[in-house]
């Protein structure tokens, strides 16, 4: 499907129905593309195939996801804001004022998918740790599960959230840790200006002070990190959990880029599918990079 075929495709085409087509068609494209290689995949890729030869597809292409029940959760009503929150390890998660009972349930059951210990979307590990006292920035911090989930180690947080809706629950998220938590409501990029900000303008070079970075800003993570050379650079004691699979290439370009930086690279195990209306190509699966410079 050439460029000006694929934009008539998805304007003629409504999303719901592009989403059930590349969810019955990528399995197929994906065993195709594997059984035509000279050699044989990896076993890791081959489980991830034999889950596809039975399964439909899905994110993380696992038996662990079917542990996972959204309507399991318990979504709470807070009357005096006007929120609803689950509760995640007794600690009160908001969510967009407009969303119902049953969206809160399917985000935040994704989002325990994703932090499983067993999936590639986790962004720590037992050697990749968020240590007492480091400070974290969180951009696309979104409801801000990630930063609730080391918030009472962190010595200091920093939110970056583009989207104006989360804005009020991520207030309401933090409210018992307002002191160390700040919350920017702009896009980080590699310019700065009034809806937008580098993280080398943004962040100062701190080499007493270990810092956590977390990127996850939906295929605008080479931009991100075009903006943030100094800081890359400077930063002695610095770690980045970073998602490649918005993008094709992002994985192998953001390794060679950070290792340049020094930073000791290493990848999520296993893969994801990241296919929501997305014309994916091979070889189709992807994580995250994890990196250290100490």
């Amino acid at each position: 499907m050439n460029k000006l075929t694929s934009q008539i495709y998805r304007i003629v085409v409504p999303k719901f129905i592009r989403k059930r087509i590349l969810a019955k068609n990528l399995p197929k494209s994906i065993q195709k593309y594997y059984a035509g290689l000279p050699e044989p995949p990896s076993a890791e890729i081959t489980s991830v195939l034999n889950y596809l030869s039975k399964n439909p597809i899905v994110v993380f292409p696992y038996d662990f996801q079917d542990e996972y029940i959204a309507e399991n959760i318990e979504v709470f009503d807070d009357m005096e804001k006007g929120l609803k929150y689950v509760l995640m390890d007794g600690k009160r998660l908001y969510f967009k004022k407009r969303w119902g009972t049953k969206k809160i349930q399917d985000l935040y059951n994704l989002l325990s998918k994703e932090q499983d210990i067993r999936s590639p979307h986790r962004y720590l590990t037992n050697e990749f740790e968020f240590k007492m006292g480091e400070t974290l920035v969180d951009v696309g911090a979104a409801e801000g599960n990630f930063a609730l989930s080391v918030v009472e180690k962190a010595s200091r947080i920093i939110l970056f959230e583009a989207d104006k809706e989360w804005i009020e629950p991520l207030n309401a998220t933090f409210e018992p840790w307002k002191d160390k938590v700040e919350i920017v409501n702009k896009f980080v990029s590699n310019i700065s200006d009034s809806s937008n900000t580098k993280l080398d303008d943004y962040l100062n070079v701190e080499n007493g002070r270990e810092t956590f970075i977390k990127i996850d800003v939906e295929g605008a993570e080479s931009r991100l990190l075009d903006g943030c050379k100094k800081f890359l650079s400077e930063q002695k004691s610095l770690k980045l959990a970073i998602c490649t699979y918005h993008k094709q290439n992002d994985e192998k370009e953001f390794s060679l880029l950070l290792k340049h930086y020094q930073f000791n690279i290493s990848h999520s195990d296993g893969y994801m599918l990241f296919y929501y209306d997305k014309q994916m190509t091979a070889p189709y699966f992807r994580g995250l990079i994890r990196a250290e410079k100490m």
